[in-house]
């Protein structure tokens, strides 16, 4: 991955429409337009998208509640995977809950999604439980937790 053609930014209404035809097919089935739409809405919520030569290939959000973050997705086009994007999109995310004061990030993964397991795993994300067929087809869900350490003052 060539760094010079990653930009990184807020998801606005207008990237949600550029992938609005794409999201199920080449993104993920779980969330559609109108979910992502009202999250963007949220002011509990930051979502960030990766363009790679100008293309939007992966993109993330998190939604906070008190001082925890929930990660809500993260998400790299099909043909996108395995290259790092996911990684500088959660590093993103991490660094947006450090800024508002969150003390840990949560997340839910498939079971079956070993890379995403060790993507969240290198970023210190340990798992605290299970929920068995979590989603719709079944899968396992594994709960995960990241704990922010405390700023001394």
């Amino acid at each position: 991955m060539d760094l010079t053609k990653v930009t990184i930014h807020s998801m606005q209404l207008g990237d949600l429409e550029q992938i609005k035809e794409i999201l199920q097919t080449d993104f993920d089935d779980l969330w559609n337009f109108e979910i992502f739409q009202e999250e963007l809405g949220n002011t509990n919520s930051s979502y960030f998208v990766l363009r790679y030569e100008d293309e939007i290939v992966c993109f993330g959000g998190i939604k906070i509640i008190f001082d925890e973050a929930t990660l809500m997705n993260l998400v790299t086009k099909k043909d996108k995977r395995h290259q790092g994007f996911a990684k500088l999109v959660l590093n993103e995310l991490f660094t947006v809950a450090k800024q508002k004061h969150c003390s840990s990030m949560t997340l839910e993964v498939r079971q079956k999604n070993t890379y995403a397991i060790a993507l969240y795993q290198q970023f210190g994300f340990q798992e605290v439980g299970r929920r068995k067929n979590y989603y719709s087809n079944g899968d396992t869900a594994i709960l995960m937790t990241c704990q922010f350490p405390e700023k001394k003052e």
